[in-house]
């Protein structure tokens, strides 16, 4: 099954310390088969323009590579979202 390889990639845009961070993660914890996530650090020296974009709205999430949602995870949102790449990759 090739599923793994046409995953969508769920960004997080994220920093240390971010309870709502960790709160997010939970929300999504039921998904998680269903995606790729991958954090990205914004204090990181590399990532710098994202923390000018993000430092006052993480966690921002963004679904390959398009912006998705801020602040709060957005279940609603995410499942269409999610649902709707599911299908273009079947």
């Amino acid at each position: 099954c090739s599923a793994s390889a046409n995953k969508p990639v769920l960004t997080l845009f994220t920093k240390k310390p971010c309870p709502l961070c960790d709160e997010a993660k939970e929300v999504l914890e039921p998904y998680k088969r269903r995606f790729i996530l991958q954090e990205v650090d914004i204090t990181l020296p590399e990532n710098s323009a994202w923390y000018d974009k993000y430092k006052y709205d993480i966690p921002v999430f963004h679904l390959n590579g398009k912006f998705l949602m801020k602040h709060r995870v957005d279940i609603q949102k995410f499942e269409d979202r999610l649902g709707k790449l599911e299908l273009q990759s079947e």
